[in-house]
């Protein structure tokens, strides 16, 4: 596959996001004003609660069979790697460039997680379409990639909405107990000792409780509680029978998640152009942090991958699969999840960052990606 070519496919995606993101902004003008506050909240509670444990649940249960997970069992360590180190790397730069508390989460969960849904489902079938491309005949390219892109999807949809979400919720609440906190400060050293003793323990009582149900909320975030599904219908050749396929009795079932499924990247992405217009607006976050994500996400990122995946395989814990390589790779270079705007959004923190961010990673990501992929291509092919 030639440059060009590389550099089409990498491209196409991108810029139906972009063109989205663009369509979001407008919608959200004072002039046309369908999507004001009150309208992005709705639609992304409709997003969170609805649209993406359809995509999740009926991607998984098309794509996935047992054959397949034990194929793939290192690729959630792998995705995992991707989410701790990007973290490392986000606290890093926090310490660096000094960000404020209200932006913490934003910026490491920035980092951490990268847009493993809807850019794979576009990018692996274009190269597998291709008439040179390094990965075989096409419709099993196509197959295979659909595999892997179904794991990576709800893999790291269940990773996002557990450890990236935790994080950016106790950022926001952090953030808004800050002021608070200072302001009561000279009251706790009038409070007689034994007194503050005891309202630290009942504090640290319900705290404790808290963070209990809330770990427990985490985990059964309706994405995961789809993806639980989705992997299940996938495994178990009864339920797929009845639920998949042109004659399966209950395939209306799973139709109708199909069809509300589809509708999570579109909603995702409008909501994120929606808020770049607040972005631009006022915005205040620093270029360097901005810049900072850049270098995290298509310079150190992808290059610590190849390190990782390359010893993988030499250690015999990756197959010799060159399309399952690649998407190893892969996961290392992708920009952030547009999943982080849905979070934001949820806590009404840092939307505007958020867009800001997603602008610029998203357009350097044109390039950066294509770059990156042509070298992965090399590599295993």
């Amino acid at each position: 596959m030639s440059f060009m070519n590389l550099l089409l496919v990498a491209l196409m995606p991108i810029l139906k996001t972009l063109f989205l993101s663009g369509i979001g902004l407008i919608l959200a003008m004072d002039r046309i004003n369908l999507l004001d506050s009150n309208a992005r909240h709705s639609l992304n509670n409709m997003v969170f609660y609805v649209f993406t444990p359809c995509l999740m649940g009926a991607y998984l249960a098309e794509t996935v069979t047992l054959d397949v997970m034990i194929q793939m069992w290192f690729m959630p360590i792998n995705i995992l790697i991707t989410f701790i180190i990007g973290s490392i790397l986000g606290w890093i730069l926090i310490k660096v460039t000094g960000t404020p508390q209200n932006l913490k989460g934003l910026i490491i969960g920035c980092c951490a997680a990268g847009n493993l849904g809807n850019l794979l489902l576009i990018v692996i079938p274009a190269i597998c379409s291709e008439s040179n491309s390094p990965f075989g005949e096409t419709s099993a390219c196509i197959a295979d990639g659909a595999g892997f892109v179904s794991v990576s999807m709800a893999v790291g949809g269940i990773y996002i909405w557990s450890y990236v979400y935790a994080i950016m919720k106790t950022s926001a609440e952090n953030s808004r107990r800050g002021s608070a906190s200072s302001s009561s400060q000279p009251l706790i050293s009038k409070v007689e000792p034994v007194r503050l003793l005891e309202t630290i323990k009942r504090i640290s009582v319900v705290t404790l409780g808290k963070i209990g149900s809330l770990n427990l909320q985490h985990l059964l975030a309706p994405s995961t509680i789809g993806s639980i599904i989705g992997f299940v219908v996938g495994v178990v050749p009864l339920l797929n029978q009845l639920l998949i396929g042109r004659s399966a009795p209950l395939r209306v079932v799973y139709s109708t998640a199909d069809i509300l499924g589809e509708a999570t990247v579109p909603c995702v992405t409008l909501i994120v152009g929606a808020n770049l217009l607040r972005g631009i607006r006022r915005s205040g976050i620093r270029a360097s942090v901005v810049l900072g994500i850049i270098f995290i996400r298509f310079v150190a990122l992808p290059l610590i991958g190849v390190m990782i995946v390359r010893a993988a395989v030499h250690f015999g814990l990756v197959n010799s699969d060159p399309l399952y390589q690649f998407v190893l790779m892969l996961h290392f270079a992708l920009p952030s999840a547009m999943t982080i705007g849905t979070i934001s959004q949820l806590f009404e923190e840092g939307e505007a960052e958020c867009s800001v961010i997603m602008l610029w990673t998203y357009a350097v990501s044109a390039l950066a990606l294509t770059l990156w992929s042509t070298f992965f291509m090399s590599l295993v092919s």
